[in-house]
């Protein structure tokens, strides 16, 4: 099965979701944020369960622990966000550092740095690990959509009001596919010379 095959069925769905978010979010959210939370939301588990194994079971340094859960959890990240969320036929050779240099960012100034800081005055390492997770969460999502995933923006309908936006531009499209001979609507019809008679 393709890339493309794999996929097809999450772009509908979320696209279903963003357009039933309640308070007049449908028509400023996009439903790649939504794939973004799902797939995100997903993974930031799967990083918070590596954390309690390799420091709270196996007895590694806080440090590490964070390291080895985050590595992970931010490859699956990229993998599904490539390959379900934003679609990307773009280079993995281009993409991949440029993420892993935004994931080394992220990591000294959100996880590292933040979770550190917020362990040392006391605060629970897995509520600091939450803590830096709502930080990095907005900054990571900014970086993949205008910056690792640039290719594959410009194609994504964003709720309702772009929803409709697209119908129109069906419906126009539709107009202009008209037979040239049928003028389109605000235009003048063009003067039929009248018939002699006996011609």
């Amino acid at each position: 099965m393709t890339r493309e095959a794999r996929g097809q069925w999450f772009a509908p769905a979320m696209a279903a979701i963003a357009r039933r978010l309640p308070f007049g979010l449908s028509r400023v959210v996009p439903p790649n944020v939504v794939g973004y939370l799902l797939i995100n939301g997903c993974t930031f588990s799967l990083d918070l369960s590596l954390l309690t194994l390799f420091h709270g079971v196996f007895g590694v340094i806080l440090p590490v622990a964070v390291t080895l859960g985050y590595s992970i959890a931010s490859l699956v990240s990229y993998t599904a966000n490539r390959i379900l969320n934003f679609e990307s036929h773009g280079s993995v050779g281009t993409q991949l550092p440029l993420y892993v240099g935004i994931l080394t960012v992220n990591y000294l100034v959100f996880i590292f740095g933040l979770v550190d800081g917020l362990a040392a005055i006391g605060v629970e390492y897995q509520a600091a690990r939450i803590i830096a997770a709502c930080c990095e969460g907005v900054f990571l999502y900014c970086c993949m959509r205008w910056l690792v995933f640039r290719d594959a923006m410009g194609s994504t309908s964003v709720g309702q009001h772009h929803v409709a936006e697209a119908a129109d531009s069906s419906s126009g499209s539709a107009t202009s596919s008209t037979p040239a001979s049928e003028p389109r609507p605000g235009e003048p019809r063009p003067v039929v010379p009248a018939r002699r008679e006996g011609a």
